[in-house]
């Protein structure tokens, strides 16, 4: 699983058995479209697999991820992930829910790679 960042600074992820090749692919505009009209574009971040499904699965997950998510793993700041994976729709919604008004304990809202401790170098 990889991140890009594009000409314009924006993010792209995605997920490849052949890194090195991928991102010539990237680079010669072969990658997707995303990244072809954003070029040049340069690796920030990556982690490896053993297998593909888990890098497929790892990469859906950070899509979906905030810029400020993705900039605090780009970083090696884990210990930002917790806070960060708070849905802002959950934010001072509701004065009288400690949930939304943020009062209750971030561990709430932990994904299951804070949880079980991943490290950004684990294979």
């Amino acid at each position: 699983m990889y991140i890009l960042e594009c000409s314009d600074g924006s993010y792209y992820t995605g997920s490849t058995n052949n890194l090195e090749l991928r991102l010539q692919q990237h680079q010669s505009g072969i990658g997707a479209n995303h990244t072809k009209k954003r070029l040049p574009v340069s690796l920030v971040y990556y982690e490896e697999y053993q297998r593909v499904d888990e890098a497929f699965y790892r990469e859906k997950q950070v899509q979906g991820w905030s810029r400020k998510k993705k900039e605090a793993l780009i970083n090696g700041q884990s210990e930002l992930l917790p806070e960060l994976a708070i849905a802002y729709r959950d934010l001072n919604k509701d004065k009288n829910n400690p949930v939304a008004s943020g009062t209750s304990a971030t561990s709430t809202y932990l994904l299951p790679e804070t949880l079980e401790g991943n490290n950004n170098n684990e294979i």
